[in-house]
């Protein structure tokens, strides 16, 4: 499993229209690409602090044809709701230290 991880700066008069904006226009453009499985949020209960927002897929290269093909017309969606420009990184997710979690994703 690999995971790319996105650091957001959301104006603050915007962040909930943002989150709507994901909801309604950046998920469904995700759950159509091939090895995606999640995107898990993290709102931080401070509203200064930066969003992070994890992908997952089940290869790094699914992630990769994603970023060249798809992220482009996603970041367009979403640069009215920034302060900055997102910062992103990816890893590798280790699954043997979260079996339950891959098993829920398995079954999915």
């Amino acid at each position: 499993m690999f995971a790319r991880i996105l650091e957001i700066t959301p104006k603050l008069e915007k962040k909930d229209e943002l989150i709507t904006t994901v909801r309604k226009e950046v998920l469904p453009i995700l759950n159509k690409q091939p090895g995606f499985l999640e995107l898990l949020p993290l709102v931080p209960e401070i509203t200064q602090e930066k969003m992070i927002v994890i992908t997952l897929w089940s290869e790094k290269f699914h992630a990769e044809r994603y970023v060249k093909e798809v992220f482009p017309k996603v970041e367009q969606i979403v640069r009215p709701y920034l302060a900055a420009p997102m910062v992103f990184r990816t890893y590798f997710v280790e699954t043997t230290l979260c079996e339950r979690f891959v098993e829920m994703l398995s079954a999915a």
